[in-house]
């Protein structure tokens, strides 16, 4: 295609191939540090080459998970800060993997923008790769790519797939769940990544508020609290002929939560089913168990606590039951 300016070129259309170049090299030392044993070479690679020491397994599964951050980042873009979302990111991942009872071993970022600018994607993958060295998973490589005209410059966009292993017999399944049982609850720092388009629609759009302000083996299974909150995600890991009652009085959301309900007069079904209200896992376990359990999160600084119990069904659910409907919330929150 011709131009009244001078030759067509892949710059001119948008694409700086150097600048891509440039970013690679800025983002290396921060996925260096994030790095297993069983990596083969480095980054730059057309792929990651991994070696898994499968003679530790009997029998090795492994657990594959993809996901993004949603649209938590237009905060990030709103308020210029770009080194934490990639651990939101990580967490997203590696959080679907450890509820299988799967060990991560690495993941792979994808990191679409409108304009490549190096400082940027160094800062957004420093945050990627501080989640996997907290993971304990290897930041395997992945791929930055520039999207001129389809994306507005200054924006951008990521997720990342992580894949880990775990033992056939030591997977995490509903099938484990006995009535009886314990829901231990391991609290959530704040809204993680789901729920930001309702929460920014209440607090900034509503509210005008200001960005910058304040507001193991004993385990049955256990359930990452994501998208659907509570009751669907925890619904997930039951398996037929049980259900769960869980008690709104062991726990108080964080402000932020009846923050967004308050301004937003937000019904409380609508804020269960889009936030977290706090709790970021739950973990199943037998009676005889929960003490060593608490003790052991508590020993690992994670906040948790009982938070409800299985119990069987005394009938089947009606087959056009709505999701969530075998999770019971029951009392209210104290203080919310």
């Amino acid at each position: 295609m011709g131009s009244p300016n001078g030759p067509a070129s892949y710059a001119a259309a948008g694409v700086d191939v150097e600048a891509g170049e440039r970013a690679v090299e800025a983002l290396r030392p921060y996925a260096e540090k994030a790095n297993r044993p069983e990596v083969l070479g480095g980054i730059g690679g057309f792929a990651g080459l991994f070696a898994p020491r499968l003679g530790r397994y009997r029998e090795p599964v492994l657990a594959a998970s993809t996901d993004g951050v949603g649209t938590k980042v237009a905060v990030a873009q709103a308020v210029d800060k770009h080194d934490t979302i990639g651990l939101d990111l990580v967490a997203m991942v590696v959080d679907d993997l450890v509820v299988c009872g799967a060990e991560p071993l690495f993941l792979q970022d994808y990191i679409a923008v409108g304009k490549v600018v190096p400082e940027q994607i160094a800062t957004i993958v420093s945050g990627i790769a501080e989640g996997c060295r907290q993971a304990g998973c290897a930041l395997l490589g992945g791929e930055t790519a520039e999207h001129p005209g389809l994306m507005a410059q200054g924006s951008y966009d990521l997720s990342a797939t992580g894949v880990g292993i775990v033992d056939a017999d030591a997977v995490l399944r509903p099938e484990r769940v006995r009535p009886g049982d314990v829901l231990v609850a391991m609290s959530a720092s704040g809204l993680h990544a789901n729920g930001y388009s309702l929460a920014r629609h209440v607090l900034l759009d509503i509210g005008r508020m200001a960005l910058h302000g304040h507001v193991e083996e004993f385990v049955r299974t256990v359930a990452h609290i994501t998208g659907g909150g509570l009751a669907r995600n925890l619904e997930r890991v039951l398996p037929p002929g049980v259900e769960a009652v869980v008690e709104r009085g062991s726990w108080t959301p964080a402000p932020v939560f009846g923050l967004i309900a308050t301004r937003g007069r937000v019904e409380r079904a609508e804020m269960e089913k889009t936030f977290n209200m706090g709790v970021g896992m739950v973990a199943v376990l037998p009676p005889d168990d929960v003490d060593r359990a608490l003790a052991v999160l508590t020993a690992r600084h994670v906040p948790s606590w009982v938070l409800g119990s299985v119990r069987r069904v005394a009938e089947p659910p009606p087959v056009d039951a709505p999701p969530g409907s075998r999770v019971h919330l029951m009392g209210d929150h104290p203080r919310f």
